[in-house]
């Protein structure tokens, strides 16, 4: 009877750990899936405007997941080797989390994802939040400019509409859909009614995600065809009077996916051609310098919440006096970022403790809202550090002290588990630790819970249980139950060091995306481990069951 009793605890306990943790995990997305930039509600006010338009358009060709390796073939797409032969280009970067709704975000206000008011993550069409931050339509509709956006639908969500002239939006992501954008586009520049025009071609994203990735033939045939409607582009355009930006949004893992924190998904193609670019590789440069540039271009106001910088360089042209407003302007809205950042922290900013100096430059600032942030960071990480600590100095003091005459067998078993699962993850799994492998939620559950189930019996059957064989029926099937809240518990850790460093839910700042990955990833493990306990409890019982039988 005591021996069912103590059966019965320690399955509601193996029970309650891997719901809790499915409850919790479910909430630590939640929170960055509902995460809002702490600009969010009080966003800073554009400035003035750069002066008049320096060409007759920009038209902003994106192609979503254009890896720069891919970019650089010739043979693949010889329309922008052609174009980087004629103008300006650069290797890109971005930042996690590596979507395409937070790289939307960065590209169209200048911000990186945490102020640029876009999700962090990828959402449903319906619940695309519009940007509140200053991005580059609306602030040429406030200069009067025509604009228009032909793409996938989630631009219309994302784009405040009464800043779009032009629009055309589809729910497609492939050839034929592509060919509907461009065809839809090309009249508004051929006949010069638009200033600004958005492009965007998603088939290399939709071959990645579902023909097979990065390596395989079909993403190559879909960029050599984006390529062919970047021709088509060019055959309307003046290029002595236009501007043609052709970049992308992330990269994409040789296996097909994005969104973590990969080199490949972070690294992307930026190609400037037409009037008063001066031909040239100009190295590196950053995301958020793209929508300065094109206010630039088109005499905007520098995006009020940009954190890059225009690319003045790649012109030619600018006068003392044109590029002496550019630093006035850009220190005006760096300091008024920088005073609204802080504001947003609680920090108590006295209006000329920041003082507007033209000769600071936009690294500055940003290093100034770097340490902001990492300041508060640290604040607020020291509290769960000292409770880390203690808790861990009290675990292995009384473990220590405890008699439990299974502690070393299950300690041991528990790191078998772990070993083997992390094993097999690297060797025949996807072998890195990153959002970009998940296809889905619940197959990514599914595959990989399933893999921690599987291994945990194995190891439970083949090792632990083998070690005790003289013990009775009821007595193993509650060491089975035991062994698995222990190692559920032991999965855990992970989730503890992402508690220590990023705080259990996404609030003001974006969590270190890797360590974020791999607590959700030992979350998963945790839940299956723990009702695992279940399983082996269950199988255990039967076993003894049926061997007594025999042997009676």
């Amino acid at each position: 009877m005591r021996s069912t009793l103590r059966l019965i605890a320690i399955l509601v306990i193996c029970v309650g750990i891997s719901m809790g943790t499915y409850l919790l995990a479910s909430s630590m997305m939640t929170s960055i899936y509902n995460y809002q930039s702490p600009l969010h509600a009080d966003p800073p006010i554009p400035g003035q405007s750069l002066g008049e338009p320096r060409v007759r358009q920009v038209v902003f060709v994106l192609i979503d997941a254009l890896r720069y390796d891919t970019s650089l073939k010739s043979d693949v797409m010889p329309n922008l080797s052609k174009l980087r032969s004629q103008g300006a280009y650069a290797r890109m970067h971005s930042r996690t989390p590596s979507y395409s709704s937070p790289g939307y975000g960065v590209l169209l206000t200048g911000a990186w994802p945490e102020l640029s008011s876009s999700a962090a993550f990828n959402l449903n069409y319906e619940n695309i939040r519009q940007l509140s931050q200053d991005n580059i339509f609306s602030s040429a509709h406030r200069l009067g400019l025509k604009t228009g956006i032909s793409s996938l639908n989630w631009f219309e969500k994302l784009v405040p509409q009464t800043a779009v002239d032009y629009s055309f939006y589809t729910a497609g992501e492939d050839h034929q859909a592509d060919l509907d954008v461009v065809a839809a586009a090309v009249p508004w520049i051929g006949s010069g009614k638009t200033n600004l025009t958005l492009i965007h071609i998603d088939q290399v994203d939709y071959a990645g995600h579902h023909q097979g990735g990065a390596k395989n033939p079909n993403w190559d045939a879909a960029a050599g065809r984006a390529d062919t409607l970047v021709g088509e582009i060019l055959a309307v355009m003046d290029l002595e009077q236009d501007v043609i930006i052709v970049c992308s949004d992330h990269g994409q893992i040789d296996a097909g996916g994005h969104g973590g924190q990969d080199k490949v998904a972070l690294t992307e193609p930026f190609v400037l051609v037409g009037k008063g670019v001066v031909q040239d590789d100009y190295g590196e440069i950053n995301m958020v310098d793209v929508a300065p540039t094109i206010a630039a271009l088109l005499g905007l106001n520098i995006p009020a919440s940009t954190q890059g910088e225009a690319q003045q360089q790649m012109f030619s042209g600018w006068s003392e006096a044109d590029l002496d407003q550019l630093a006035l302007y850009k220190a005006k809205q760096q300091s008024q970022l920088l005073q609204k950042y802080n504001q947003s922290l609680g920090l108590s900013i006295d209006d000329g403790q920041i003082a507007v100096d033209a000769q600071k430059g936009v690294a500055d600032y940003q290093k100034t809202l770097e340490k902001e942030r990492s300041q508060r960071l640290t604040r607020e990480r020291l509290p769960r550090i000292v409770i880390a600590i203690v808790g861990l100095a009290l675990t292995v003091f009384l473990l220590s002290r405890w008699k439990f005459q299974y502690l070393k067998r299950f300690l041991i078993g528990a790191l078998a588990y772990t070993f083997l699962y992390h094993l097999i993850y690297l060797l025949f799994g996807p072998g890195v630790y990153s959002y970009s492998i998940i296809p889905t939620e619940n197959i990514f559950i599914f595959i990989y819970g399933t893999l921690s189930l599987v291994i945990f019996v194995l190891v439970w059957f083949f090792g632990v249980r083998r070690g005790k064989a003289s013990l009775g029926i009821l007595e193993t099937a509650v060491q089975a139950a035991q062994f698995a809240a222990f190692t559920a518990i032991f999965s855990a850790l992970p989730l503890i060091a992402h508690w220590v460093w990023n705080g259990l839910f996404v609030t003001w700042a974006l969590p270190a995306l890797g360590l974020h990955f791999v607590a959700l990833l030992a979350q998963v493990q945790v839940i299956f481990v723990a009702g695992g306990g279940l399983v082996v409890a269950g199988l255990s019982f039967l076993l003894g069951r049926s061997k007594k039988a025999v042997s009676g």
